[in-house]
């Protein structure tokens, strides 16, 4: 049975990170897994390229000797399994599964907050702190976003939980409460 690369993408994710733990390299790991997101971004291709099967293998080889070059140890070793199990046009899912895991581990929230307006930086920063403190977090790291249709008030997005505190939505309530 084939899986499907987002189950792949999260048990390699999270296999990485569990290793990582264990022998206490989750922020090295971590910033490692920055830069070939930056490598991913910058060549789209890549992973594709990497998991051709069209390619020589010995064109590949020369490839990825290129691409491990700058990392070492487990991060290494994590890119030659990754490679030998042809799976790296799914690498930058397994990225974002490490990275979801990772921030839960620092107890960081990340998420948007939705606003009619942009937020001050003051209450950016006091929303960020709200919305970690009700859901359970010691830090949040939100992006505002502008939609003038929820009128006023925000929306918070974040770790697939949503705290609609609209304007919007608050008028809906009252129009069914109205129409009932």
């Amino acid at each position: 049975m084939k899986l499907d690369k987002y189950t792949v993408g999260k048990r390699y994710g999270k296999a990485l990170f569990e290793l990582a733990i264990e022998k206490h390299e989750a922020d090295s790991i971590y910033q490692d897994l920055l830069k070939l997101r930056e490598i991913f971004h910058e060549v789209p291709d890549l992973g594709d390229i990497l998991s051709d099967v069209r390619l020589e293998p010995y064109e590949k080889d020369e490839i990825m000797k290129q691409l491990v070059s700058g990392f070492e140890g487990t991060i290494e070793n994590f890119l030659y399994v990754v490679y030998n199990y042809s799976r790296m046009n799914d690498l930058l899912l397994m990225i974002d599964e490490y990275e979801r895991r990772y921030d839960e581990h620092k107890s960081l929230l990340l998420g948007t907050a939705l606003t009619a307006v942009p937020l001050t930086k003051e209450q950016h920063q006091l929303m960020e702190e709200k919305a970690a403190k009700l859901l359970g977090y010691e830090q949040a790291n939100l992006i505002n976003l502008i939609d003038p249709d929820i009128v006023g008030g925000v929306i918070i997005e974040a770790n697939y939980k949503v705290i609609d505190g609209s304007i919007h939505k608050q008028l809906e309530r009252i129009q069914e409460l109205l129409l009932k």
